[in-house]
């Protein structure tokens, strides 16, 4: 491959893109309900976001993502460069061959690797063996991974994530009639920015709950010059993802999943992936967060003999991105790509047999 290859990771908010060996994305376009696309030069507008829930749901839409990232962003044709495809640890088998067929057929590419945003997390920390805790925007996943293999049977899914806790925040905010104007007028990239600035995850919610003295307010300036002070909200809006019982949403916390996950994997692989537990996606960066996940997955494995820690690098937001970034790069890697002729000769779903 003369030509550096183009890793993509496509969020339901938001899709990255770069040249393999860079330490972060060139561009991100950024996708919500009725744009896609950049304020300015963006590709057509559509009713909906062409990725909900982390699944594709309009192919037409994410193959003119694809080609914007590509000839508009990145400046590259898409017949002269290989693409690292960052795939979401719950799409289906007939996502992956879709996949393929715009990226082989539509936009022309010479090559093509597909994989799993877990593993790529894990190869961010340089890791091949681990559990992937990844917290987005639309969903969050547990993905075991052993020697570069992904566990699918140990793979858990929690239907709640960023965009959720959202909405929780601005239900939260709506009962303290402090500035019910500015919280009317509030909106949803304001809202996010509200959220990512002021709100942690705390050690202890109940006993935080019950004492009014810890309850640390904080100010958020909106757009339009108005004041929103926080109290309680602080730590109430991202809580849902260890209780999602606070949004009626049944089912265990995202710290139960991993445990569900870690005792899915086979008993003499169990150690070294419990030693390699690592955070990744934009929701995972709430202060607090990765202590209070160390501390739940010690309260689950106590009495098994060991002490769990969690590795949360700062980048962690783009981890998948960048482990993608990191892999691509690499020598050893460029073995392992499905070429267009491999697609010619044996059609979109070789990526099943070429990418376990």
């Amino acid at each position: 491959m003369l030509r550096p290859a183009v890793v993509i990771d496509s969020g339901s908010r938001c899709t990255r893109g770069g040249f393999a060996g860079q330490p972060r994305p060139q561009c991100e376009l950024r996708a919500a309900p009725g744009r896609a696309g950049p304020a300015a030069g963006s590709p057509p507008r559509r009713a909906a976001a062409p990725l909900q829930h982390g699944l594709v749901a309009d192919w037409d839409a994410v193959r003119s993502l694809w080609s914007h990232l590509l000839r508009c962003c990145l400046g590259v044709s898409p017949e002269e460069h290989p693409v690292l495809l960052a795939e979401s640890p719950s799409c289906p088998a007939a996502g992956r061959a879709k996949a393929a067929e715009v990226l082989f057929e539509s936009l022309g590419v010479p090559a093509l690797h597909v994989a799993n945003s877990g593993l790529l997390s894990l190869c961010a920390h340089g890791r091949v063996t681990g559990l992937a805790v990844e917290a987005g925007a639309a969903v969050c996943h547990v993905t075991p991974v052993c020697g570069g293999r992904t566990l699918r049977q140990g793979t858990r899914r929690l239907g709640l994530a960023g965009d959720h806790l959202s909405g929780h925040l601005r239900r939260l905010l709506l009962q303290s009639p402090a500035e019910p104007a500015a919280l009317q007028a509030l909106t949803e990239s304001a809202l996010s920015q509200l959220k990512e600035r002021c709100c942690y995850v705390s050690l202890d919610y109940e006993a935080q709950l019950r004492d009014e003295g810890s309850h640390r307010p904080a100010s958020f300036q909106t757009p339009d010059g108005r004041w929103i002070t926080l109290g309680k909200e602080r730590f109430c809006c991202p809580e849902p993802l260890f209780r999602p019982e606070l949004l009626q949403h049944s089912g265990p916390g995202l710290h139960q999943l991993a445990g569900h996950s870690l005792r899915a994997v086979p008993r003499h692989a169990r150690r070294p992936v419990l030693g390699n537990i690592v955070l990744s996606g934009g929701s995972s960066l709430f202060p607090g967060f990765p202590e209070r996940m160390c501390l739940e997955l010690n309260l689950l494995f106590q009495g098994a003999g060991l002490h769990i820690e969690v590795l949360a690098n700062p980048g962690r937001g783009t981890a998948a991105w960048a482990g993608g970034s990191m892999a691509a790069s690499l020598t050893s890697f460029q073995h392992t790509w499905m070429t267009k002729g491999d697609y010619q000769e044996h059609g979109a779903e070789y990526v099943h047999a070429k990418f376990q």
